[in-house]
């Protein structure tokens, strides 16, 4: 793959103008006190598992107005004391899979909690079980234009009030500390990553990894590939629905969300990513408003990013930041 975006030194000064609604932060309190107001007791159940070394739990918490979001949880077996978390949120079409497919965290001594996203879980991975019951307008293939019209009927509206309530969700279980939780997800789970860490208090670290869903206007300019793709075909049918089409955007930028955020943050970049350009990238680290942050570029990768190898350099953020 050739070098396509900005170069490295203009990558990391790269500020660009990002559309704000005035009504940001009114939105998305109401949202959430809305959902809140609509919650119920998570329900957890062990589930008899193959795995020895860990011990699996089915978790079913309300996210957005309710709505059951099913999550897994795995702890360390035999640990006794209230355990650092992290959460994590699934790359685009994904489903939360099976508990052996992500093992890294609980065998680290964490508890992990993998969020399914709503609607999801049927083009990759072993699948996922939690439908999204909101219907939308005119909509392409996939989930970028649902409920496009309106910001409040959008589809991320729904995903990032999952993932707070799944932040909200894991505090109340007596295994965890909820003084010591981190978000992280890669791609579309990076971009979900930098919504619960702006839509949150109290988190410790948020680690997005090649995230998608930031600095919208440049990346359906810049990249031919899906999911961004799905806004460009949209447009090009509804040649009329652009202003709408970017305003609805424009309150789930990962840029405005990284504006918010007040913990420690970790991005990780590949400047070969076709998918998620690298400057869309930047566009929200270089904007992250969190105490401390940093990034690692993969200078020689697509959207494979680091793989295995940025799991490493969270786990050592973690241990740096003293969260073990």
């Amino acid at each position: 793959m050739p070098y396509f975006d900005l170069s490295p030194a203009d990558l990391e000064v790269y500020l660009p103008e990002i559309a704000e609604p005035a009504d940001f932060d009114t939105f998305w309190a109401a949202t959430l006190d809305e959902s809140r107001r609509a919650g119920w007791d998570p329900r957890v159940t062990q589930v008899d598992s193959p795995l020895r070394a860990v011990s699996v739990f089915d978790v079913t918490f309300p996210g957005f107005t309710g709505d059951p979001v099913k999550a897994w949880l795995l702890l360390p077996a035999g640990a006794a004391e209230p355990l650092p978390a992290i959460i994590e949120f699934v790359g685009y079409g994904g489903g939360r899979g099976l508990p052996s497919e992500r093992l890294a965290w609980s065998a680290a001594g964490y508890a992990h909690l993998i969020m399914d996203t709503r609607g999801q879980g049927s083009t990759w991975g072993s699948g996922g079980q939690t439908p999204d019951p909101h219907g939308t307008g005119a909509a392409t293939n996939g989930y970028m234009t649902r409920g496009i019209d309106d910001p409040a009927d959008y589809y991320y509206r729904r995903v990032f009030t999952d993932a707070v309530r799944a932040v909200d969700a894991l505090r109340t279980l007596p295994q965890i500390d909820p003084d010591r939780i981190a978000v992280t997800g890669g791609s579309q789970g990076g971009g979900i990553a930098l919504a619960a860490g702006a839509l949150s208090e109290g988190l410790v670290a948020v680690m997005p990894d090649v995230p998608f869903l930031c600095h919208f206007s440049r990346a359906v300019g810049l990249t031919d590939r899906d999911p961004y793709q799905e806004l460009v075909r949209y447009l090009g049918v509804h040649r009329d629905a652009r202003e709408r089409t970017f305003r609805t955007l424009s309150y789930f930028d990962g840029v405005s969300m990284a504006r918010r955020a007040s913990a420690p943050g970790l991005f990780s970049v590949a400047l070969m990513d076709f998918t998620c350009p690298p400057s869309t990238v930047y566009a929200a680290f270089n904007n992250y408003a969190g105490p401390s942050k940093r990034i690692v570029a993969y200078e020689f990768n697509d959207h494979e990013g680091g793989g295995a190898h940025q799991w490493t350099q969270q786990a050592a953020f973690l241990a740096e930041l003293g969260i073990q």
